[in-house]
């Protein structure tokens, strides 16, 4: 599921002090335009940016007993899952040096002792907005422009971090790969217009079917569709895909020039596995890409699954 932040409102910030009037001070500053997370030394900040609900920015102050501000921006910035959370140093010192150090471990800002609201107020909105507009260019970079969907790169980017926490948790992973049937014939007779809506409808339809946030469905490329499903094995991912043969089929969508059907039908391929140290993502999306070439081979309007033997 591809998520954003859209308001100042809704973004956080993780304000990470040893000293409590300076915590509270900033969050008298801050706490009417965000939501305030707060941390008194540098391994609770680490934690809490590593975490499910991580802050949009962090107020960091340099001098801390045992980690100081650079080590706690020095190790945020090594973690990919936290490395994209701008900083911004609070500190006594204003030398060149100083600063420069901070800019060379990944800092965004500087904001001086003793505190000036209107330049504090002003510089985090000004790398919260920042955020907001990198995480929106992100988002369009991830969705599929024609159906609101993920599109193959988000798709990519997913299965390959699912595959390696399948590989680490020796879980199931399943792949589904769909394909409209007789598509060229409805794009022909109908306009690209109708087959854009076609390919719309479809794509909702395919998304409606899946019920679990980890749970991905992304326009693989034309007419083609690809879901996958982590933590599902070859039963359940069986039922999914029937689901997702019904949903479309209930859409009645007409094609008076289909070979399979006089409405819109879809063809699916499925695999489940268990991931292996040596093992491709790709191994398992041709082998389910051979189910697809089957069911179509077979008549379409059927989902197969893969032959492992």
């Amino acid at each position: 599921m591809i998520k954003v932040k859209k308001t100042q409102e809704q973004s956080t910030i993780l304000i990470v002090d040893d000293q409590l009037l300076n915590i509270q001070t900033l969050s008298n500053l801050l706490k009417e335009n965000y939501q305030i997370l707060t941390a008194n030394n540098g391994s609770r900040a680490i934690q809490i940016a590593s975490g499910n609900n991580p802050p949009d920015l962090i107020l960091i102050d340099i001098t801390m007993p045992e980690i100081d501000g650079y080590e706690v921006c020095r190790r945020l910035k090594e973690n990919r899952q936290t490395q994209n959370i701008p900083v911004i140093l609070v500190t006594v010192k204003n030398g060149a040096e100083d600063e420069e150090k901070g800019f060379e471990i990944g800092a965004s800002d500087y904001i001086f002792k003793p505190f000036q609201p209107a330049v504090v107020r002003t510089r985090v909105r000004t790398h919260i907005n920042l955020k907001i507009r990198t995480e929106a260019l992100e988002k369009i970079a991830l969705v599929d422009g024609l159906t609101g969907i993920a599109n193959r790169r988000y798709y990519q980017e997913s299965f390959q971090k699912l595959w390696k926490h399948s590989m680490r948790t020796r879980r199931l992973i399943s792949i589904i790969m769909i394909d409209i049937d007789n598509f060229k014939a409805y794009n022909d007779n109908y306009g690209h217009d109708a087959g854009d809506d076609c390919i719309r409808s479809v794509a909702q339809a395919l998304r409606n079917t899946l019920q679990r946030p980890m749970d991905i469905v992304a326009r693989y490329g034309g007419d083609e569709f690809v879901a996958i499903l982590p933590e599902t094995d070859l039963d359940g991912t069986s039922i999914i895909a029937e689901s997702m043969l019904k949903a479309v089929r209930d859409l009645a969508i007409l094609h008076a020039f289909s070979s399979t059907a006089d409405h819109v039908t879809i063809s699916a391929g499925y695999i489940s596995a268990r991931p292996y140290n040596g093992q491709s993502p790709d191994e398992l999306r041709d082998m389910a890409n051979c189910a697809l070439y089957m069911s179509k081979s077979s008549g379409r309007n059927q989902a197969r699954k893969a032959d492992i033997s």
